[in-house]
């Protein structure tokens, strides 16, 4: 795809602030309002998909051919509309999931007037076989495995793009870029490649917005939230500011926030964030270049302000990362929970007696994990003893490919409230629902075979 861009920045050009309001689908709804009302922004980024997220897309489109997208963005960009043309605010988000062409016409059908470009070709499920008749194994990058071993049951195939094709659909002044499977990153660096006019070779600048989105693309979890250093006196969690980027033209950036808002943004949360899923911090792989995470300088300039600077990168790979799902069997959970005297003795009764009786019908599965709330379920053998507990939750779980073995599993822990051990409660919800399995296959495919268009959708 042919990539159109502005001229080449100028040391005229003014930063550009460009705002994360959700981290995954079922984020804080009242973030990207508060961004938007809170202060100056020129770009809203919601990034919502992750590798599960795109096969359970998948399952709603094939029941719903205009469904397979993040259904809390259209009502989001209804509610936000006005504002965004008043205040000139540009959105890219990966909403689009794996119907994006349906997205945009929710988006426009709840906010008429915007202009709403998509960005298309992330979607390879219907070319697997065309892929395998060409010789590509797409083996498992964990394992090895090709992936001839899941043809059968793949439910959803998603090749990463990265933020030039967003970049392309901004260009073409939209108001509003939904895409599919992109990098989480690249929402962030397509503002700056389209503002900024950054080609493809400039890769210490493309490396940059790499890092800078890569520290806000978890939104407040950067500015805040899930904080592991000093987290009792991070202030007002309840009103957290999610996480603003002031981009420069050169390539340097600072990370902040609205003025007034709860949360803190400091180098030690910065740190955390960056720590994300990096896999080698030398060689940190993205659709648009090879960014260098060590290079990386870190300066706290100002309450609730971290400059970075000096980002260092590389030539983008040959190969694009495929996030695949397939269908790995079936599961079910059941829960009950046993009070003082004793707790943690008849909830372990409960589970010898529920695995007897599993083991008397004749019940096999590839996996039975008992865990014990409240004991060690978060850490295992590492938690620290507790001898006494005044209550427990044991949750029995089993997996296998026998969905009628799964199934019958969920009628055995209830019986245990009038046959087991004393004191069970906790079972108002009936017994446990059978779920299916999506398993994660991580692939490689040359960059070449992956060609994305936008589509200005009326």
């Amino acid at each position: 795809m042919k990539q159109t861009h502005q001229p080449p920045a100028t040391s005229h050009q003014p930063p550009i602030r460009i705002a994360n309001g959700q981290g995954f689908w079922g984020d804080w709804l009242e973030a990207p309002v508060r961004l938007v009302d809170g202060g100056p922004i020129d770009y809203l980024t919601l990034d919502y998909l992750a590798e599960v997220t795109m096969s359970i897309l998948q399952k709603q489109r094939q029941q719903d051919p205009e469904l397979g997208y993040a259904r809390d963005f259209p009502p989001l960009i209804g509610r936000i509309a006005a504002k965004l043309r008043e205040r000139h605010i540009k959105v890219v988000a990966n909403a689009g999931g794996v119907n994006p062409i349906a997205c945009a016409r929710a988006v426009l059908k709840a906010a008429p007037g915007l202009k709403v470009a998509v960005v298309l070709g992330d979607d390879v499920l219907p070319r697997i076989d065309e892929f395998l008749g060409k010789g590509y194994q797409m083996r498992n990058i964990d394992t090895g495995e090709p992936i001839s071993a899941i043809r059968d049951r793949i439910l959803s195939a998603n090749a990463y793009i990265g933020a030039f094709p967003l970049a392309a659909a901004l260009a073409t002044g939209a108001d509003v870029v939904i895409a599919g499977r992109c990098a989480d990153a690249a929402l962030v660096l397509a503002p700056m490649i389209d503002r900024f006019g950054w080609g493809p070779e400039d890769y210490d600048k493309l490396a940059a917005g790499i890092v800078a989105g890569h520290i806000i693309e978890c939104g407040a979890q950067c500015s805040g939230g899930n904080c592991q250093v000093d987290w009792r006196n991070i202030p007002d969690l309840a009103n957290i500011g999610y996480p603003i980027v002031e981009a420069e033209p050169d390539g340097s950036f600072a990370v902040t926030k609205h003025p007034g808002t709860g949360g803190r943004i400091d180098s030690h949360g910065v740190k955390e964030q960056l720590l994300y899923e990096i896999g080698d911090p030398r060689q940190y792989m993205t659709p648009d270049c090879v960014a260098d995470f060590t290079s990386l300088r870190l300066e706290d300039t100002g309450p609730d302000r971290v400059r970075g600077s000096g980002v260092r990168g590389g030539p983008r790979p040959a190969m694009l990362k495929a996030s695949i799902s397939y269908h790995a069997g079936w599961k079910a959970s059941g829960t009950l929970v046993y009070s003082w005297p004793d707790a943690l003795e008849k909830a372990c009764v409960a589970d010898r007696i529920t695995r007897q009786r599993l083991d008397q019908l004749g019940l096999r599965f590839d996996e039975i994990h008992t865990e014990y709330f409240g004991v060690n379920a978060c850490h295992g053998p590492a938690a620290h003893p507790i001898h006494d507990p005044t209550e427990v939750q044991v949750r029995i779980s089993v997996r296998g490919s026998d969905k009628r073995a799964v199934d019958r599993f969920t009628r055995e822990m209830i019986p245990l409230v009038l046959t087991g051990p004393p004191g069970g409660t906790g079972y108002g919800e009936g017994r446990p629902e059978v779920r299916q399995i999506v398993a994660y296959w991580p692939a490689l495919i040359p960059r070449d075979e992956i060609q994305t268009r936008v589509e200005v959708v009326a």
